[in-house]
């Protein structure tokens, strides 16, 4: 029995477990805003603005049509008041809401978000309350969905915060508010809010999303509404490819063919050629052939000389010749004279 109670506990865990973090777990698509992702503020019946408040987007009231305190309020886009575009944003704000508040499976949070680290997924929540900090977690998916389904009422305690680690977006956060959503004073908040009935900011809050509320006012009182950011992973791949292929082929090609073919052509051709082939050709064809068949037979009779000049044993040759020679002489002499004796006694 004791076998039995213990598989039948483990079984009744995981069960547990299943059943409650698929919500957080499961990866989510963001709520699709429409035109209402255009305001800073979208209000039911009224707008209104005490202090120097910032709004970077749009303001926007329907089917009201007024909007108080603007300025000194400043709004960063346009007005639109009971107008078209007021109309069209606030019906795409219901079919947001309605999408949000649909959303499952959920995870159930209790009431108290302060102190508490979320990572990505629906939560569902009675009366939320956040006093402190809530933090949370994309795991390192900027496209991380954080969707918070609140029955009744959001209010936060002045000085609270909502803060994001590992690269959470605040445009892909939401907070669907069954009724009405306080942020307190000084709270720095983040994230879509869409509520039902009205939205109010208490003097110095800050919000880095979206206050839209369907049917009630927006209240505002010196406070900051900035746009969310949205890091999409689609910027990486989009600017490595961009830049990488046009910046390479462009220098490379370009610089190496332009520089080596006009410098070195250039130098080397006009030097080399005209220094070598004017020296040598004309040196050597002009020399050798006139100099060979010309200087050829010359240098053979004058080579008479060496032995004198040389020292190798030709010392006692000319010595020998003149003696040949003047005997020579001497007999060609005598014969001459015995010939023209001859003459005179036989006349």
């Amino acid at each position: 029995m004791s076998a039995l109670t213990a598989v039948a506990a483990g079984g009744a865990a995981v069960a547990v477990l299943i059943f409650s973090g698929t919500g957080a777990s499961a990866a989510e698509a963001p709520v699709n805003l429409g035109t209402a992702a255009n305001f800073s503020v979208l209000a039911g019946s009224t707008a209104t603005n005490t202090g120097p408040s910032f709004l970077a987007q749009s303001l926007g009231v329907s089917p009201g049509n007024t909007a108080p305190g603007f300025p000194p309020g400043i709004v960063g886009g346009e007005i639109h008041l009971g107008d078209a575009v007021a109309l069209q944003a606030k019906n795409d704000l219901t079919t947001a809401y309605n999408d949000a508040a649909g959303r499952t499976p959920f995870t159930n949070l209790p009431a108290e978000l302060g102190g508490t680290t979320l990572t990505p997924g629906v939560y569902r929540i009675g009366a939320a309350q956040l006093t402190g900090t809530l933090t949370l977690n994309s795991q390192n998916d900027p496209a991380a969905v954080f969707i918070f389904q609140i029955d009744s009422t959001l209010i936060t305690a002045s000085n609270s915060s909502v803060v994001f680690i590992n690269g959470a977006s605040p445009c892909n956060v939401y907070w669907q508010v069954g009724s009405s959503a306080t942020i307190g004073t000084g709270t720095r908040f983040m994230g879509n809010i869409l509520a039902q009935t009205s939205i109010t900011m208490n003097t110095g809050a800050t919000l880095q999303g979206r206050a839209l509320a369907q049917t009630g006012a927006v209240t505002l009182d010196t406070n900051t509404i900035n746009a969310p950011v949205c890091l999409q992973p689609t910027g990486t791949p989009t600017s490595t490819p961009t830049g990488t292929p046009t910046g390479t082929p462009t220098s490379t090609p370009t610089g190496t063919p332009t520089g080596t073919p006009t410098g070195t052509p250039t130098g080397t051709p006009t030097g080399q050629p005209t220094g070598t082939p004017t020296g040598q050709p004309t040196g050597t064809p002009t020399g050798q052939p006139t100099g060979t068949p010309t200087g050829q037979p010359t240098l053979v009779p004058t080579r008479t000389e060496l032995p004198v000049t040389g020292g190798r044993g030709g010392g006692g040759l000319l010595p020998a010749l003149t003696a040949v020679g003047s005997i020579a002489v001497a007999s060609g002499a005598a014969l001459l004279l015995l010939l023209r004796r001859r003459r005179q006694l036989e006349s």
